[in-house]
């Protein structure tokens, strides 16, 4: 619960920083978070690396 509030603070954080500043380019950071976040989760899990990754794009149907 406390990474989606964490999240959510940071997009809300940057879209008002976006939009305040006029730059585009903070409205890259809640999407580069999410990329972060996926990449520790995945770098969580107890099997190697790229088995990992390749069992997660096997999930299909």
């Amino acid at each position: 619960m406390l990474t989606v509030i964490l999240l959510s603070l940071i997009t809300v954080l940057s879209v008002v920083f976006a939009l305040k500043r006029k730059r585009p380019l903070y409205l890259a950071l809640p999407v580069v978070s999410l990329i972060g976040f996926a990449f520790v989760k995945i770098l969580m899990v107890p099997m190697p690396f790229w088995d990992t990754v390749k069992f997660i794009f096997n999930l299909r149907g």
